[in-house]
């Protein structure tokens, strides 16, 4: 039996293109009048407040938000909500203070990893960038298969359609326009989905009514706003660390630090972002809750949409794929764009090639053949998410080390790479395998027996501790 969509593929199709490019046109016509290397990876360094603080919020909300914290919230709890909404926010705050620090250091710099070639020698900085670009690309596939399994969702549009639309415009006017291109749509993006968020609030509030509570949740499923349910604290201190790690080595953060026309615009726009990601995170996690209270036979990641899309609205899904779109878009443009910049800085260091090298179309060319494995990545609908949560392990295990050096000047190359290395393979060891059964260590090397129930239970969150910890400890033993 075929199953009946929201809206049909040709009106979800039209109004994928139409939104797809006006966004490129506005893209491409502003940043014609902005030529150069500068506006390409700093946006000349002259950046507003409120340009700077909708470019933060958008380029650290995604298509992501309309899925995870919903899905998490399930099992989690009121703690993952809250780790969810704290990670992903928290890392605003850290730029403020390692933002003034880096801008004084390296006025003239454009990226975290032209800082650390500066501290390290080629070898650990080759490793920190090639761990970035990673996290990055895993960041980039997650993002155009999110957008593509939404439009399936609402009007089955074949994913290979959505991701190839999405991809080819959002790439036209991000390679042509740089960060001044991805700021400029990053404002009219974020005003959308500011809109729209609002809109599916009042929507939800009176489709559901009562049911929309702390009250009616704690009626149906009380462990999940229990203090006493530990998978809570442990969502919670998983989801923080994964995500304010990996958040801290986005090119598109650092991009935006050196953009600021002055540290005082940076220090607001930080704050501001902070005050609005959190109460947007945090929402999204809540409608997880309600939906599974109101029917625990709900896919756990489309929460948002089986409360919004209750009455079948065409509507609203209009207005679903319109603020989907908004949330990719502008988070694709930040990463191709992140990516781009990476190469055209730190190519010469990292590639031999020929001196002639012009490392701009360089970058292309690589930012072209990433994008092409990430329409193939999308257009299959795979579950990345266990690929994403290895790529939040690897920031895991840099982030102490790379930060602490900032501020520590006696720790060495030699020491780093230790430290790294080191903390790669205790999370690895612990790093649970795709069923969430067993680990490396736990139940392969050693068996599960041998571990409390704890342990068993609680191994993605424990590989998370001991990647990002055991850096530290390597650090202190070594100074000792």
């Amino acid at each position: 039996m075929d199953k009946t969509y929201f809206i049909s593929q040709s009106t979800s199709l039209t109004l994928v293109i139409f939104i797809s490019l006006i966004f490129a046109t506005l893209g491409f016509y502003h940043s014609k009048k902005y030529q150069g290397l500068n506006n390409y990876l700093t946006a000349n360094r002259n950046i507003g407040l409120f340009s700077l603080t909708t470019s933060l919020t958008a380029s650290a909300l995604g298509a992501w938000i309309l899925f995870g914290p919903a899905s998490a919230a399930t099992w989690g709890g009121m703690g993952a909500i809250i780790g969810y909404s704290l990670g992903t926010a928290f890392p605003m705050f850290f730029l403020i203070y390692l933002g003034k620090k880096i801008r004084n250091e390296s006025p003239k710099g454009s990226s975290l990893i032209e800082f650390m070639r500066k501290k390290f020698g080629k070898s650990l900085f080759k490793l920190i960038l090639l761990m970035t670009v990673f996290y990055m690309f895993i960041f980039l596939c997650a993002e155009v298969t999110a957008i593509a399994v939404l439009i399936n969702y609402i009007s089955g549009t074949d994913l290979w359609i959505t991701a190839l639309i999405v991809l080819l415009s959002t790439l036209a006017y991000t390679l042509y326009g740089g960060l001044r291109a991805s700021i400029f749509t990053d404002n009219i993006q974020m005003i959308v989905i500011g809109t729209l968020l609002l809109i599916s609030l009042s929507y939800i509030f009176s489709f559901t009514g009562s049911e929309f509570s702390f009250e009616y949740i704690n009626e149906k499923n009380p462990h999940l706003l229990s203090f006493s349910h530990i998978p809570s604290y442990t969502a919670g201190l998983t989801f923080f660390i994964a995500v304010a790690a990996t958040n801290l080595f986005h090119q598109g953060n650092w991009q935006r630090v050196y953009s600021a026309k002055n540290f005082k615009i940076l220090r607001k726009s930080l704050i501001i972002s902070f005050f609005i990601i959190v109460p947007i995170v945090f929402f999204m996690g809540f409608t997880g809750m309600v939906a599974f209270s109101v029917d625990p036979t709900t896919r756990p990641d489309l929460g948002f949409f089986t409360l919004l899309l209750k009455e079948q609205s065409e509507l609203l899904s209009l207005f679903i794929i319109v603020l989907g779109l908004a949330l990719t878009i502008s988070t694709v443009d930040s990463l191709v764009n992140a990516i781009s910049s990476l190469i055209v800085v730190d190519g010469k260091a990292t590639f031999n090639l020929d001196r002639k090298t012009n490392y701009l179309n360089f970058s292309k060319y690589v930012i072209l053949f990433l994008s092409l494995i990430s329409f193939i990545v999308a257009s299959k609908g795979f579950d990345i998410l266990y690929l994403f949560l290895l790529a939040d392990l690897f920031c895991c295990a840099f982030v102490l080390t790379v930060f602490y050096s900032f501020y520590n000047k006696k720790i060495s190359e030699k020491i780093a790479y230790v430290s790294i290395i080191t903390g790669l393979i205790g999370g690895f060891l612990m790093f649970p395998s795709p069923d969430f059964s067993k680990s490396l260590l736990v139940g392969i090397l050693m068996p599960k027996e041998l571990f409390g129930p704890f342990v068993a239970q609680s191994l993605l969150f424990l590989s998370f501790v001991v990647s990002t910890f055991l850096p530290l400890v390597i650090i202190k033993a070594k100074k000792l």
